[in-house]
Formats: structure tokens, C-alpha cells, sequence
């Protein structure tokens, strides 16, 4: 049975199966301090498998980002086209921030979190100081490259790879190999991760097994009303707000849109990683989707760094929840300032690790919150991340399908195909198209005029 069954339902069971095991080891006590389960299962072989997941989507991400995106901007043709993409997908972005920040610090001030309760925890928030809006601009040219790529700094790959995709325009003709070469190296790196996605259900069983492990229930239910105005802002914002965008924006089918968004939605929830899940958005909004590379190789990867709709909608309940708890009036001057400084917070701290508390932090020191009362929330974040992460990530595909769809570069017919992409799975054999695609490329019509010398085995 569970060979025969998709992807979809081996995370979905993993998942279930997770929570169910890791809520049971929490209430009953077994993985307290010092107990095997804690130190072997929890924190030994859970979290190996769980890293060893994550850390092989991050190893793809920079390559990825990089050939694609050179691999999209050739793709483009027209550098006036790339800039007409780049300022309509920002713009969007942006307005889908500033919405996401407004719904959230509606649905707190309409349900008056925090008001009359008092929190005792341990735990402390030390505030890491964001790095300036003018330095954050002026780190988008690399001086080293490769440096970049190691640290994995989002907006100076974005750009490196753009100067290469436009020089190789200007080459012109005879950089026609060098593009053929990395369309195919574009192929084999989404080939990695489909194979990847095969681990996908183990990956996730692990991940999630020891997040809810680590999350107490008594702490779940002090923060009750704070974490429920949360997910149903995140709900609000992506079912809702987003859904009239997509729909009002670009008039393609809400239903499909969300039926190919579970896996990529699956992914995001589990590593609570933009980032991690890029390979995995770039292959469903590609493959599932039919949006054309020279799009979604632009703007995933930007979503991924600057799009933060879920962390603009922690900036709006948890100054509302903190301000309530410590007795503090905010005014309309602080709401407005709130929104201002997430959306502007977006860019600042984009590719900055723990983004979500570091421009919390920024925002309470705005509107003269204590920064302390950050550390009344970090129990239940873990959690809190996962969702605000596939929130993001489906707001980048939802961008992602808006200019496609706007600029011409979708296929229609793979968006309505319920089943495009989902026989591209690595099953420990070469399938028939990828075996047809290979035939393909180093058959004699192709190879034969420029390598005669070459000849094929048998």
C-alpha cells in the first residue's frame, strides 16, 4: 500500500503520524532531561535525519537559483522585458506585505489579544541589531562572488546571475553552446530534486516529530488566543486575500492553484525555510504549473528573499498581543508605523537568519514597545514559523503565476492538467521521458554536425 501510494499522501500520513507521536512523548514525559528518548530518539536520530533532509534542500538552492536564473534571463530575450518582470513582481510583493500586516493587526485589535493576562516564562529574547536599509542596497554587488554563493546571500547571487544571463545576450550567437550546456544542467539539478522529494516523508516524520516534541501543551494553552488570531490571519491572508489577487490579477482556476500548491505547502510547513523550499517552488510552479523558467527563475528566488507576508503578520498581532499584555495604547500614528516599518523590514533583513524576530525586534523598538516581551512568545514560534513560512511560499508562487500569466510566459494547458508533473518521480529508474530527453539531446541529429568525430555506443 505505501509503495503504491503519491508523494502527497506519504507526507500527509507522515505528518499525522508525527504530530500524534510527538504530542504523546511531550504529555507523557518521556522525553524529559536526560532520558534516552530524549538524548538517542529526539535528539540524536530525529534530528540527524531531520537536518540531513534540510541541509539537501539547501544544497541545491544556490546552484539552482544561479543556473536558472542565468537560464531564465536568456530565455527572456529582451533585457526591457527582464526590468517590466523585476518591477512588477517587487511592486506586488509589496502590496501583498502591506495587506498581510493590516489584516493581522485587524483580527487582534477585533479580538483584544493579551488584554488582562500576565505570562510568567524564562525565557529571554536577545535582539540581534538588522543590518541598514543602505547597507543591505549596497551588498547587492558582490565583491566576491564566490563568497556570496558560500553564504548563500539571495540578492547578490540574484544579481551576479542576471549580469551573466544579459552578457551572454550580448554575446549573442556564439554563446549558443554555453546555453544549451546549462539548460541541461538546469535539467539535472531538477532531476536532484525530485529524487529528494522521494525523502520527503522521512524527512518530514523526523522534523516535525521533534518540533512537537519540544513544544509544550501547557505553553499551547496559555498562548491560545495569541497563536489562534495568528493562523487566522495567515489563513485570512493566504485563502482569501491572496486567492481575489491570483483571481483578480491573472483569472486562473483558485482550485488548481491550491490543489498543486500541497507538496510545496508540505515542504515549507516541515523545514520552516523559504530558502529550503526554493528547489521544490521552482519545480511545482514550472513543472505542475507551466509557468515559463525565465519568470519563475526571477521571481521565486526573489520571494523567497524580500517576500514576507507571514512575518509582517507576526509584526502586526504580536505588537498588538505585547502592547495589550504591558498595558501600552497604541495610536493610529504607532498602526501606521507598524505597517511602514514591515513592509520596509521586508528588504532590510532579507537573507537575514531568524528574519521574523529580528524585524519583531525592529518594530517594537519603533513604536517603544520592551523588546523583552519577545520572549513571552519564543515557546510557541517554532510552530508559528512553520505556518508563516507556507504562507510566504505560497505567496511567492501565487506572484509567481500573476506575472507569468500577465507576460505571456504560462502554458495554460500544464496549469489545467491535474496530472502535470506528478509522473516525474524517481522511482530508482529512468523514466520514459527523461530517457526519450536524453536520446534526444545526444542523438546524431543534434550532435552529428558539430561532433562528427563523436559516435554513439550501441
Amino acid at each position: 500500500m505505501w509503495k503504491n501510494m503519491g508523494l502527497t499522501g506519504k507526507i500527509v500520513i507522515a505528518m499525522i503520524l508525527s504530530i500524534i507521536l510527538g504530542l504523546f512523548l511531550n504529555y507523557s514525559g518521556l522525553n524529559g532531561e536526560g532520558s534516552f528518548v530524549n538524548t538517542y530518539v529526539i535528539n540524536g536520530f530525529l534530528a540527524i535525519v531531520g537536518t540531513l533532509f534540510v541541509n539537501s534542500l539547501k544544497m541545491l538552492v544556490v546552484p539552482l537559483v544561479l543556473i536558472s536564473l542565468i537560464c531564465g534571463v536568456c530565455g527572456i530575450g529582451d533585457i526591457r522585458l527582464l526590468g517590466r518582470i523585476g518591477s512588477k513582481t517587487f511592486l506586488i510583493y509589496m502590496m501583498t506585505t502591506a495587506l498581510a500586516i493590516a489584516t493581522a493587526i485587524g483580527l487582534s485589535m477585533l479580538f483584544g489579544i493579551g488584554k488582562g493576562m500576565t505570562i510568567a516564562t524564562e525565557a529571554v529574547f536577545d535582539a540581534q541589531a538588522a543590518p541598514p536599509l543602505i547597507d543591505v542596497f549596497s551588498n547587492i554587488i558582490p565583491s566576491n562572488p564566490i563568497s556570496a554563493m558560500a553564504n548563500g546571500d539571495m540578492l547578490s547571487i540574484i544579481f551576479f546571475a542576471i549580469l551573466i544571463g544579459v552578457s551572454i545576450l550580448m554575446v549573442g550567437k556564439p554563446a549558443q553552446g554555453l546555453v544549451q550546456s546549462l539548460e541541461l544542467i538546469n535539467e539535472v539539478i531538477l532531476k536532484m530534486v525530485t529524487i529528494i522529494m522521494n525523502l520527503a516523508p522521512y524527512g518530514v516524520f523526523a522534523l516535525l516529530t521533534k518540533a512537537m516534541t519540544e513544544l509544550g501543551l501547557d505553553l499551547i494553552w496559555s498562548l491560545l488566543g495569541y497563536m489562534a488570531v495568528m493562523v487566522g490571519a495567515l489563513i485570512f491572508h493566504f485563502f482569501i486575500t491572496m486567492m481575489i489577487v491570483l483571481k483578480l490579477f491573472s483569472g486562473l482556476s483558485i482550485k488548481t492553484f491550491l490543489v498543486k500548491m500541497r507538496e510545496v505547502q508540505i515542504f515549507a510547513f516541515s523545514t520552516a525555510s523559504s530558502n529550503a523550499t526554493i528547489p521544490i517552488t521552482l519545480r511545482t510552479v514550472t513543472k505542475r504549473m507551466g509557468v515559463d523558467n525565465s519568470v519563475a527563475s526571477f521571481t521565486v528566488p526573489f520571494g523567497a528573499t524580500i517576500n514576507m507576508d507571514g512575518g509582517a503578520i507576526l509584526q502586526g498581532t504580536a505588537t498588538i498581543f505585547i502592547a495589550n499584555i504591558y498595558g501600552i495604547d497604541l495610536g493610529i500614528t504607532e498602526y501606521l508605523t507598524v505597517i511602514l516599518m514591515s513592509v520596509l523590514a521586508s528588504i532590510g533583513t532579507a537573507g537575514v537568519p531568524g528574519v521574523g524576530l529580528i524585524m519583531l525586534a525592529m518594530v517594537f523598538t519603533q513604536v517603544g514597545l520592551p523588546i523583552e516581551g519577545i520572549g513571552l512568545i519564543l515557546g510557541v514560534d517554532r510552530i508559528l514559523d512553520m505556518l508563516r513560512t507556507t504562507v510566504n511560499v505560497s505567496g511567492d508562487a501565487a506572484v509567481t503565476a500573476i506575472v507569468a500569466k500577465s507576460e505571456g510566459k504560462m502554458d495554460l494547458a500544464i496549469y489545467n492538467d491535474p496530472d502535470a508533473g506528478t509522473k516525474d518521480v524517481f522511482d530508482g529508474h529512468i523514466d520514459e521521458n527523461s530517457e526519450r530527453e536524453f536520446s534526444k539531446v545526444f542523438s546524431d541529429d543534434v550532435m552529428g554536425s558539430e561532433y562528427d568525430g563523436v559516435k554513439r555506443r550501441p
